[in-house]
């Protein structure tokens, strides 16, 4: 099918979800759904209309232009829309063909971001606990709730493991390229002799999956409870409130201990479990639909090497796109993050355009 037809297909689905919402026959379940595609197809709609409307005013004034009887100064006018009309097309068509990309269904989803730390010991922890921040105030700039749901402290003000839930308008499709490993090249606060030392941390950013998308059996979890405890092993409570849960088909285990409600930690853990085993399933489907691809900006797989963050020469580099921003305090800020972010989503959509040329 060529572009033109898929144009005419998605103007007549639009046509006629409308003229079946108006018709107001269908029951209230088929309604809710009808009226999403609705709302969905309609920028689409709306860009395709005005892609065709400009093509047509141009296919017109070219006629103008062209016709050897007609008034010379109204051929100069025609001309100058003209050029201002060819000009704006490209961009309407590109705008027409990223509205026609398939979408990530889980896009529009909350995301469960687990910040680890990797190869360097004391210095991998404490990088670790400053991308925590980082993802923190990143939220905070884009108004997302961002709530702390475990960290495991190394008691020097690193984390061996922070996880946390951001919920707010598109938070996975714009945190979701952040999956990966992440390195670190500085002078560690203890170095004494002024060496720089490469660490590094992983991130993972996972879709927060409902309970529609993913069913969990009762009997497919084991679940212990014990008695939390902090950095040093010190008791933060005195009852067995913390929960660890584990999914027998998969092997996957969660721990939460942050609540004092063994309650609350229960269904904190399995807030992440359902994201993890979403993640499962999406990362087959990807990788399915990744061998028939030769490009793409990151697989998520958290042993790809994403992001070097050089404090010495105060720059921040991320080797998917090959950008490079010498403003590394900003980016740690959350300030300038949305740079990388905005530059990572148009490389991501140019890939899927080519795709259907």
């Amino acid at each position: 099918m060529n572009l033109e037809d898929r144009f005419n297909k998605v103007l007549a689905r639009h046509d006629e979800l409308r003229d079946a919402l108006a018709a107001g026959t269908a029951d209230s379940g088929e309604y809710s759904r009808m009226s999403k595609e609705y709302s969905d197809l309609t920028p689409v709609a709306e860009a395709i209309s005005a892609l065709k409307k400009a093509k047509a005013e141009a296919a017109d004034l070219a006629a103008m232009i062209a016709d050897p009887g007609g008034d010379a100064e109204m051929k100069a006018l025609a001309e100058e829309e003209f050029q201002d009309l060819t000009r704006n097309i490209p961009a309407l068509e590109r705008r027409v063909q990223i509205s026609l990309l398939p979408k990530d269904e889980a896009d529009e989803k909350n995301a469960i971001l687990e910040v680890r730390a990797g190869t360097g010991g004391d210095e991998a922890a404490l990088f670790a606990a400053e991308l925590f921040e980082m993802y923190r105030r990143y939220a905070g700039l884009h108004g997302w709730r961002f709530e702390t749901m475990e960290i495991s402290e190394t008691g020097i003000g690193g984390y061996k493991e922070a996880i946390a839930s951001i919920t707010g308008r598109s938070v996975f499709a714009r945190l979701k390229f952040e999956s990966g490993v992440h390195r670190v090249q500085r002078v560690p606060a203890t170095e004494t002799q002024g060496r720089i030392h490469t660490s590094a941390a992983t991130v993972a950013v996972l879709p927060e999956a409902e309970e529609v998308d993913i069913h969990i059996d009762e009997k497919d979890l084991r679940i212990d409870v014990f008695r939390s405890s902090g950095p040093g092993g010190q008791s933060v409570n005195t009852t067995d409130s913390a929960v660890r849960i584990t999914h027998l088909p998969t092997g996957l285990v969660v721990s939460q201990q942050d609540e004092k409600s063994q309650h609350k930690n229960k269904a904190k853990a399995l807030k992440v479990l359902r994201a993890r085993l979403y993640e499962l399933e999406r990362s087959a489907k990807d990788a399915a639909r990744a061998a028939d691809r030769k490009n793409q900006v990151g697989s998520g797989d958290r042993s790809e090497r994403i992001r070097t963050y050089n404090f010495p020469q105060g720059r921040v580099t991320d080797h998917r796109i090959n950008l490079t921003l010498y403003k590394i305090e900003k980016v740690m800020a959350g300030e300038a993050l949305d740079e990388l972010v905005d530059a990572l989503t148009a490389e991501d959509q140019a890939l899927r355009l080519s795709e259907l040329q």
